[in-house]
């Protein structure tokens, strides 16, 4: 809670909150503790917030602070995620293991899905399935019998994601807010505690990011990816989550009448031949027997 709210505090000027300074030579970055006890809050009490002494803190003060620090949707959701995991009861539960199936109905709707690419990830951002649309668009990355297969290490530890992902540090970024949204979510994770430590330790770049601490919501973000069947494409990828499951999928999809459209479909042409080619001879004469029909 300390960095979390330390951070914030600094990036926030007085003249973004309209407190003159008068030419003043500040020591410190951003905000004096003093001054974001304006928002309503003594001093004291928000030195002790700060600290990480959270205990009996009222939601209206969270907020209070919030609106102060000019918090995002993201980073508000985060400071009463660590508000909550700061409750000694919160953190004597028993952690929860990773969601690391997907059910058949999921798993269904997602092969369905045969114009758009689309995969289903846990929290931990482990991909889980993926459709033959989405194996495509990932060629050279993504294997159906590898799977679970984690993005961020991918990112962080795989040379090849910096040419298959052409803005690498949007990407990089926004999985670093992701992992730290997630882990203010559910600091019990220990799968996830020892993830980031193989990320800090020996991940590109992935500790200065983690020391900014700044979160993220995937929603939805323009993606330009490097295929080596249809060149760069731009593809808009929304997030749908998966609430019951504690899962989320990722779409992707093409503007109408765009080149990506037309990428798009060039893929799923070849990606059909593909999986025909590396079909046997029984495998196709199966698929094309009548449903109830056992082949001699």
């Amino acid at each position: 809670m300390h960095d979390f709210l330390a951070s914030r505090r600094a990036r926030i000027t007085p003249e973004q909150v309209g407190m003159p300074t008068y030419g003043e030579k500040r020591r410190v970055p951003g905000l004096r503790r003093e001054e974001v006890s304006l928002a309503g809050v003594s001093f004291d009490y928000y030195a002790r917030l700060e600290r990480g002494n959270l205990s009996g803190v009222s939601d209206s003060v969270l907020d209070a602070l919030a609106r102060a620090l000019q918090l995002d949707e993201a980073e508000r959701q985060h400071l009463f995620d660590l508000a909550k995991a700061s409750v000694p009861a919160s953190r004597s539960r028993p952690a929860k293991p990773a969601v690391t199936r997907v059910r058949p109905a999921v798993l269904s709707i997602l092969n369905g899905m045969t114009g758009t690419p689309a995969y289903v990830r846990n929290a931990r951002l482990d991909i889980l399935a993926a459709n033959d649309l989405c194996l495509a668009l990932y060629d050279g990355v993504l294997v159906r019998d590898e799977l679970p297969f984690n993005l961020a290490r991918f990112v962080f530890l795989d040379p090849y994601a910096k040419a298959f992902f052409v803005d690498w540090d949007t990407i990089a970024q926004d999985l670093v807010g992701a992992l730290r949204a997630q882990a203010g979510r559910d600091p019990t994770d220990r799968g996830l505690s020892d993830l980031i430590g193989e990320l800090t330790t020996r991940g590109d770049g992935f500790a200065a990011r983690w020391a900014r601490h700044d979160v993220r919501l995937h929603r939805t973000a323009r993606k330009r990816l490097s295929n080596r069947v249809v060149g760069e494409i731009e593809l808009t990828g929304d997030a749908l989550d998966l609430a019951g499951d504690g899962l989320t999928m990722i779409a992707y999809s093409a503007e109408p009448g765009s080149q990506a459209e037309d990428q798009l479909k060039l893929l799923a042409a070849w990606s059909a031949t593909e999986r025909a080619a590396g079909m046997s001879a029984a495998e196709v004469d199966a698929e094309a027997l009548p449903p109830g029909t056992e082949s001699g």
